[in-house]
């Protein structure tokens, strides 16, 4: 692991589909973050589920980045080829008697259980299976009720008891793919990331890779969870929505609006310059304490410079 004493942040898109506006918001605050700190930015190609990656995309998103005057330290660091980390993680969790294998389905699941902060409650039915590696069986992390509570760089003091706001959560899929809080806490400590810039839509993930961290002797992070940026209907831009893809033949225009929506004032005149200049200025400006704390709605008047 890498010295706390160097900030060190990232960026860490899911290869599903081009690089959209929302994730542009996310890059450019990371960025931003870092390098007004005189700190490190980090690249990770969250590629962990193949079923939900489209080909290529991964390429085209570090091609956007670089069209986008944004340049990373360190090799980018795909989650698709560090499967032997997430295990070794998993068998020191084994050892301590914090995973069992859990054959219930969804719908069980759904019948059986409360309403939690992200939906149903696991109710805990296979708590008392041993852990083995039959294939139909899914791996969850045994939690408790302690108090996990962080302050958050915008949102304040969160705070979660993971039984009762959760309940226990899977690590490995039944289809053998580790799962996005095992393989982010993982891979956070890894890189020796000290600070986490994202969207709001993983605020309520923030609890559960603290108590993996804590588990495993990791150390937290700091978090900065950005507004989400949502289309007319008021949904997240995603490949689901049908976001369009970041045009980079207007890289500067695509920039200053990311800087808008994230509450800074880039002056008229930084439209008559070139990338170079908008990063020079952005860094030297950067505000995060005017970001705005409600989900921004992307339209046709909005992107307008």
């Amino acid at each position: 692991m890498n010295s706390p004493s160097i900030y060190r942040g990232r960026f860490a898109p899911s290869p599903t589909g081009p690089l959209h506006f929302g994730s542009l918001v996310a890059a450019v605050a990371s960025y931003l973050e870092a390098r007004s700190r005189d700190g490190e930015w980090l690249v990770r190609i969250e590629d962990i589920d193949p079923a939900r990656e489209t080909p290529g995309s991964s390429k085209e998103i570090l091609s956007t980045l670089e069209a986008l005057g944004m340049e990373w330290n360190s090799k980018v660091v795909y989650q698709s080829r560090r499967n032997k980390a997430y295990q070794d993680a998993l068998s020191l969790l084994e050892q301590r008697d914090l995973i069992y294998s859990c054959v219930c389905s969804r719908k069980e699941i759904a019948d059986s259980s409360i309403t939690g902060i992200e939906g149903p409650i696991y109710p805990g039915t296979c708590r008392g299976s041993p852990l083995h590696e039959a294939n139909c069986s899914a791996w969850r992390i045994r939690t408790d009720n302690n108090l996990i509570e962080f302050s958050d760089a915008l949102r304040g003091r969160v705070r979660q008891r993971l039984e009762s706001d959760v309940g226990d959560f899977v690590l490995r899929r039944a289809d053998g793919i580790f799962s996005y809080q095992l393989a982010v806490v993982v891979d956070d400590a890894q890189q020796g990331i000290t600070h986490v810039v994202r969207g709001e839509d993983l605020l309520n993930s923030t609890t559960r890779q603290i108590y993996l961290q804590q588990l495993l002797g990791y150390r937290t992070p700091a978090y900065m969870h950005l507004p989400v940026v949502v289309n007319a209907r008021g949904e997240k831009l995603s490949k689901q929505t049908h976001a369009a893809p970041v045009d980079t033949s207007d890289a500067l225009l695509q920039l200053i609006t990311a800087m808008r929506f994230l509450g800074q004032t880039p002056p008229a005149e930084l439209i008559e310059g070139n990338v170079a200049s908008f990063w020079k200025w952005a860094i030297k400006n950067w505000k995060p304490e005017t970001i705005p704390l409600k989900n921004v709605t992307l339209s046709p008047v909005a992107r307008k410079f």
